[in-house]
């Protein structure tokens, strides 16, 4: 039910799993517990029966910019700490592309955008352009200001989270 807020969870550099349908709350909240992740949801039922087991954030906005700033509230999350570094589809981490494989990416945006990355799991290029800013413009918002930095951040795979239900 939150797979749209693991998706730019991804894109924001956040090791991110989501759970499969028809899996049993207290196997979600099991796997969180032994994975170590934060367990995000709508549902009510999962989050009182994940209550104790794991840490659980109730999500209870409707969009990404409700959610990304309930996020930003509860887990001090950085929207920009560590942007397009892992596959938004899949959660590997992305790596540089070779360059037989960056100079499939049309030359205009290769040059005009930065480096070009892949997903060594499902193949996919990635590369710094319009979208990437569209995305980081839309999170800005959501996003600590310089003197709000402070120790103790969620640093993108150190508390890994969430597991989605």
């Amino acid at each position: 039910m939150l797979r749209w807020l693991g998706k730019w969870l991804r894109a924001a550099g956040y090791d991110t799993m989501t759970a499969e349908g028809g899996v049993p709350d207290r196997v979600v909240a099991a796997r969180c517990a032994i994975e170590t992740r934060i367990l995000l949801t709508k549902d009510r039922h999962l989050a009182a029966t994940a209550k104790g087991v794991a840490r659980v954030v109730l999500v209870a906005a409707g969009g990404i910019d409700e959610g990304a700033v309930v996020l930003r509230a509860a887990l001090d999350l950085d929207w920009q700490h560590a942007p397009f570094t892992r596959c938004i589809l899949d959660n590997r981490p992305l790596e540089p592309a070779p360059a037989d494989l960056a100079a499939r990416v049309p030359e205009r945006l290769r040059s005009a955008a930065g480096p070009v990355q892949r997903c060594a799991e499902c193949g996919r290029l990635d590369w710094p352009g319009g979208h990437v800013r569209r995305m980081q413009l839309r999170l800005a918002p959501s996003s600590p200001r310089p003197e709000e930095e402070r120790k103790g951040r969620m640093q993108p795979g150190a508390v890994t989270g969430p597991l989605m239900g």
